[in-house]
């Protein structure tokens, strides 16, 4: 506790952000674990599933802008109390939902789309909306780490999904396992709405000191509530659409792995769902620590070479890292060496994040949830691919199917080289 107490107020506002990541990934993607039960229950194509994942993907990434704009306009403490216990609701649903219309696999599909696909509105709103948390509660340039850890939250979140999430369908059944998990949203829900402000100043536990650093050296505007109707002027910016392209090829790979891996180790590799469950962890406990550690990297070369330098070298560095270990992992011949290989393939998309965060807050300054919203719009198109994943795994094989990964990698690498966040 007396640690706690001599924390800043801003880290401590990070980490109840970090746990909103957690849970947030724990709960819209538990449905990855649970989708060879659902194969097997219902006897689902892999394209039909690829529709069930694409209608979250949808939704998710046509509301990533609106998203951001709620945050700004609804105020940060209510809109992420808001969307958490609509987590959890949809949870509970995921799991009841089929049961109302399990007669049949054509009632058991609907069921699932319509789920997944509130689950995207849900869940859009919350990275820009972090994005823009932090943009505010932390000092110009020192942007990247907090919303690197922020992404490590996700990726930790991920990780726990494979033990977890098995444990929970081996033992009491799919459905089980989301009526579990659905109480963590409200619970996390809660406490922020207790604990968090929409401005440092509004504080109690905050100091004159803290404020005084965090808005040493930032734009007077950052300081501000946006004034109505100017997020318009984000929308269009030429490097916001370039970070949106770049991102979209980043996340490419990574809906891969976030959607798909675990399918890809029963089914390709030969798991059991025990081991499975355990090895899964490996690609998303690498990217966290590899998450924070391109935070790191980031805002260090921003403090020391500006913005557009101190984002580009590892953003490029990481999108290069992916090409060469996808197609590293995809084929090698032992299945725990391409795990291994797999891993540091997600580990270096999540070196990138830090990057993408801190280059969408320096060009987007106070609407830098608006910004990030348009960042993450272009990053999770990436997942209107999830039906194409599935065919392509049913007509060409799992090695082509990620090893296509590679090219959009560098893609997004190159994009970078046009990409000035300080223009």
């Amino acid at each position: 506790m007396t640690l706690l107490r001599a924390m800043p107020v801003r880290f401590r506002i990070l980490a109840l952000l970090v746990l909103l990541s957690f849970i947030n990934y724990l709960l819209r993607n538990n449905i990855s674990v649970a989708i060879p039960s659902i194969r097997e229950e219902f006897g689902f194509t892999s394209a039909e599933i690829g529709w069930i994942l694409g209608s979250f993907n949808l939704t998710y990434t046509l509301f990533q802008i609106p998203g951001g704009i709620f945050g700004e306009a609804f105020g940060y403490r209510r809109a992420m109390t808001s969307i958490a216990i609509t987590w959890g609701v949809l949870t509970w649903l995921t799991g009841f939902a089929p049961s109302l219309m399990a007669a049949s696999a054509t009632g058991a599909i609907v069921s699932l789309i319509a789920v997944r696909f509130l689950m995207g509105i849900a869940n859009a709103p919350v990275f820009p909306m972090m994005t823009g948390i932090i943009a505010r509660w932390f000092p110009s340039g020192s942007w990247a780490f907090p919303n690197a850890l922020n992404s490590a939250g996700l990726a930790l979140g991920q990780a726990a999904i494979g033990p977890v999430v098995t444990f929970l369908i081996i033992e009491f059944g799919w459905r089980n396992s989301f009526y579990a998990l659905a109480p963590l949203a409200l619970l996390v829900a809660a406490w922020w709405y207790w604990y968090a402000r929409d401005w440092p100043a509004q504080h109690r536990a905050i100091t004159a000191g803290e404020i005084a650093l965090i808005d040493r050296d930032r734009d007077p505007a950052f300081t501000e509530a946006p004034r109505p109707g100017t997020w318009r002027e984000v929308l269009m910016r030429r490097d916001v659409l370039l970070l949106a392209a770049a991102y979209f090829c980043m996340n490419t790979v990574f809906y891969m792995f976030a959607q798909w891996l675990f399918t890809y180790l029963v089914e390709e590799r030969g798991f059991t769902l025990l081991e499975s469950g355990f090895l899964y962890v490996l690609p998303f406990a690498t990217g966290a620590l590899m998450s924070a550690a391109g935070g790191l990297t980031c805002d260090a070369l921003c403090h020391r070479l500006g913005g557009r330098w101190g984002c580009r070298i590892p953003a490029m560095t990481g999108l290069i890292g992916v090409a060469v270990f996808l197609l590293a992992g995809v084929n090698a011949v032992n299945p725990y060496v391409a795990v291994g290989l797999l891993s540091l393939c997600f580990g270096f998309t999540q070196f990138t994040e830090g990057s993408f965060a801190s280059g969408a807050t320096y060009v987007g300054g106070p609407h830098a949830s608006t910004a990030y919203g348009v960042v993450n719009t272009g990053g999770n198109a990436a997942g209107f691919l999830a039906p194409a994943v599935g065919l392509m795994d049913d007509h060409a094989g799992w090695l082509w199917t990620f090893a296509s990964g590679s090219a959009f990698a560098l893609l997004g690498a190159g994009l970078w080289l046009f990409v000035d966040v300080e223009r």
